[in-house]
């Protein structure tokens, strides 16, 4: 899984990058997790109000490459629900 906390345009990058090569079918799907509700929402309504909504730019699944969450015990359940719903099993 890709647990990305909250950071700057680096982040950003990184984050967006997983998302595009996960979106045109580059490399195989993975958990990404997005740690900070109060950090990410703003992004993740503007993708879905404007590059969803407005512009159609993407896919209504694109919305689902990502789980927001806050607390660590989140994050590993997302990403165990992630691994859950594919059969597979993360080595730790």
């Amino acid at each position: 899984g890709f647990v990305v906390m909250p950071g700057g345009m680096g982040t950003l990058d990184e984050l967006f990058e997983a998302m595009t090569l996960i979106q045109t079918r580059k490399i195989a799907r993975f958990p990404i997790v997005l740690v900070g509700r109060a950090f990410w929402s703003g992004l993740l309504d503007w993708i879905r109000d404007v590059m969803l909504g407005q512009e159609h730019n993407i896919n209504p699944e694109d919305m689902k490459l990502v789980s927001l969450v806050d607390t660590p015990a989140e994050a590993v359940k997302a990403i165990d629900d992630f691994y859950s719903k594919y059969l597979l099993k993360p080595n730790f």
